[in-house]
């Protein structure tokens, strides 16, 4: 479990969870938060698909000394069934990032694609 011990209830908290989590260096507490075979559309024009390779990527963002803002303002999700689409303004304001995500059995959200900066 993710050293915070929190769960994304609410596809919205998946967001806040991954940018505290990697300001805490909890890259494992991030791998928590998506599915075992999802995509992100990072580096740019790049894709990293699958926990591991995702979990690298994190780990050598951390390693640079990256940090992502925690309050970013989150624009209206929109639902289909156990599918959510979310998304948020950066905080520069010159773009946004948007993600889907789906409910897990236990009622929790996961990111299973997710492109972290659209411009």
């Amino acid at each position: 479990m993710a050293a915070d011990g929190k769960q994304a209830k609410e596809p919205e908290h998946v967001t806040r969870l991954v940018a505290e989590r990697l300001n805490a260096g909890d890259i494992d507490g991030i791998a928590e938060l998506y599915e075992d075979d999802a995509v992100i559309a990072f580096p740019p024009g790049q894709t990293t698909t699958g926990i591991d390779a995702i979990k690298a990527l994190y780990a050598g963002i951390a390693e640079q000394g990256g940090k992502f803002p925690t309050d970013e303002e989150q624009l209206p999700t929109v639902h289909y069934g156990g599918l959510a689409l979310t998304s948020t303004i950066s905080a520069d304001g010159k773009g946004t990032r948007t993600q889907v995500l789906r409910r897990q059995e236990d009622g929790t959200w996961k990111r299973i694609i997710d492109r972290p900066e659209v411009r």
